[in-house]
């Protein structure tokens, strides 16, 4: 008999009201592409765009929108893994980074990334950028003036505040006149850029509370909806209320990659994280390494995805059942017949999107049940085999999730209707393996 769960560190609270960043903003788990699983620190315009076009094409009308170009993108000669000492990044008079043009020309002219955000608008889709924490350490021995503000560069640098991994940046100290006129001044510049979606590293572990404030203030003087994502994790618990309010999405697990020991260890952060997740403000897995990563990334060689079938599967039905962010990491344009398949089930998709209140129902060993609300009165479940080395009898029994005797079952990755079934249901999931469902109140 599966063991009800209650993870012990959930505490649930009162809902307050939305983000006010989300107005309008990630009503359900943002959908797109970013570029630090396939390219790294070394993403170039051209890749971004291919990446664009693919999706336009061919996953768009699926809800995929977010088109995101992450780390380093200033800096004209990055290293293909890790970090310079003292980089040396491009910016402006006030110290704010903007694009090499070595690697994306057309921001040539102090044009910054607004002609890559038209092209990725022109294509009906979003545009995202990635933004470190702080002030860059080269504005700050420059001591540049800060656009609106008296102050300069140094008058505002923590130095004593900085990140363990990248160099390239001092915290920002928030009691200093001029610290505000900072963050307002980048988010001015992202705005005019037509920026939608801005992933901040080195914020969420510990959380930078003051920082991520001024951060969330400076998107509302903007007056647009610009989606905001922290990094990394794995985020506390206790910072749970602070970061609804001030993000629509927050790391909650380390860097994901593909590897089934970090997949297992996200059923864990995913099941203590999954009473938090509302409209406009959603727990965050990290992105989905699937198809062709490591082209140009800091972790291993250009590869396919090193989790099986059934693991990809399993990913995806973990992420949906529990309403994560789903990010594509990828080469979208490299890939084959079943990695499409993977991000185009319109009725996987819809379990992410359209679910509610996922969650972990109950554990044994290494069988899980996770359940989720589905619009007019049906339910979302997920059975899932983790162990590796044996096939599993998963029951599910409709009275334990709070349907009726008799209910119509669907396989949604199938997509096929499993007919009337009574009472309940045995799966028979293989290792490693998962099986999606839609149970519906017979008629």
């Amino acid at each position: 008999m599966a063991r009800f769960i209650r993870p012990a560190l959930i505490v649930i609270l009162a809902a307050p009201a939305l983000c006010a960043a989300a107005e309008g903003v990630a009503a359900t788990p943002p959908m797109g592409w970013n570029s630090w699983d396939c390219y790294g620190n070394a993403v170039t315009e051209a890749q971004v765009k291919a990446n664009a076009d693919y999706m336009a094409q061919r996953l768009k009308r699926h809800g995929w929108h977010y088109v995101v170009v992450d780390i380093q993108w200033s800096e004209a000669h990055p290293l293909s893994s890790g970090y310079r000492p003292e980089a040396a990044l491009d910016m402006d008079e006030f110290g704010r980074l903007i694009p090499a043009t070595t690697r994306f020309p057309s921001a040539a002219g102090g044009r910054g990334f607004r002609p890559l955000a038209d092209y990725v608008h022109g294509l009906g889709l979003s545009f995202g950028i990635h933004i470190m924490r702080g002030i860059p350490r080269q504005a700050v021995k420059a001591n540049l003036p800060i656009l609106g503000s008296t102050a300069h560069a140094a008058d505002i640098a923590d130095v004593n505040s900085t990140c363990p991994w990248n160099g390239d940046m001092f915290g920002v100290d928030m009691s200093k006149p001029g610290a505000q006129a900072y963050y307002d001044s980048l988010l001015k510049l992202y705005a005019e850029w037509g920026v939608d979606f801005i992933k901040t590293d080195d914020i969420a572990r510990p959380t930078h509370r003051d920082e991520l404030a001024a951060l969330h203030s400076a998107i509302l003087k903007t007056g647009r909806p610009i989606a905001l994502s922290l990094s990394p994790g794995p985020a506390m618990v206790k910072d749970a209320d602070f970061l609804r309010q001030n993000a629509n999405m927050w790391r909650v697990s380390d860097d994901f990659w593909d590897d089934w020991r970090l997949l297992r260890q996200n059923f864990i952060l995913l099941s203590i994280w999954s009473s938090y997740g509302r409209p406009g403000a959603w727990p965050d897995a990290d992105m989905l390494p699937l198809g062709r990563i490591g082209i140009s990334a800091a972790t291993g060689e250009s590869r396919q995805s090193k989790f099986t079938r059934e693991e990809q599967r399993t990913l995806l039905s973990l992420w949906s059942i529990a309403q994560a962010p789903l990010i594509f990491g990828g080469d979208l344009p490299s890939n084959d017949e079943f990695a499409e398949s993977l991000i185009t089930n319109d009725e996987v998709l819809a379990v992410d999107q359209t679910g509610a209140h996922g969650g972990a129902f109950a554990e044994e060993g290494d069988h899980i049940i996770w359940t989720a609300d589905a619009p007019g009165g049906a339910k979302f479940f997920a059975v899932f085999n983790v162990g590796g080395r044996e096939a599993a009898d998963i029951r599910v029994n409709w009275a334990a999730i709070g349907m009726p005797p008799q209910c119509t079952l669907r396989d949604l990755w199938q997509r096929a209707d499993m007919g009337t079934v009574s009472g309940g249901y045995t799966f028979h999931v293989a290792p490693h393996s998962s099986g999606l469902y839609k149970l519906l109140p017979a008629k």
